[in-house]
């Protein structure tokens, strides 16, 4: 009895809940190294995510990449008003581990960047999907989003990556 209640309180805290339904979809899906991946963004190779959301979409760097940057210190993000351009570096996020710069999945005007980071760069860490994000882009080209991929063959990217290392 005290494990089960053990379990349900780390799920709540967690935000994690299970259905006895057959067919449910889960929210997210994990990886083999439990890096959480979710359902309706898109993500690039170089482990950024997109949410298109009317007309405007939200880009942050996934789980999986701040898993493997470690704590991270400091990050460097563009102004508003400035373009970004698909595949091309917007910024960067430094870490106890290293500096990597920030690639765009799609190309756009920034219309919004997230100030909190300056002050608590480890939301990336603690929140990567929410808290975490970085900026707010209005798409120019929002047939680049085709290009992505979805959670599913990211889940398999990041695995077959991680075994070739």
């Amino acid at each position: 009895m005290a494990l089960r209640m053990w379990a349900s309180s780390t799920a709540n805290a967690l935000k994690v809940s299970c259905s006895s339904k057959p067919n449910v979809s889960l929210a997210f899906s994990l990886s083999r190294c439990f890096s959480t991946v979710l359902d309706g963004l898109k993500y690039a190779n170089s482990h950024e995510w997109v949410k298109h959301e009317g007309p405007v979409a939200t880009i942050g760097i996934t789980d999986h990449a701040q898993d493997h940057l470690g704590e991270v210190v400091f990050v460097e993000l563009p102004e508003p008003g400035g373009s970004v351009s698909q595949g091309k570096g917007f910024g960067a996020v430094e870490s106890v581990k290293a500096t990597s710069d920030i690639n765009s999945p799609i190309s756009g005007e920034v219309v919004e960047v997230n100030s909190k980071l300056s002050e608590t760069p480890g939301l990336i860490n603690s929140s990567p999907y929410a808290d975490g994000w970085m900026i707010k882009v209005k798409p120019s080209s929002p047939s680049e989003l085709e290009s992505l991929m979805g959670p599913k063959e990211y889940t398999k990217f990041c695995e077959e990556e991680d075994a070739s290392h």
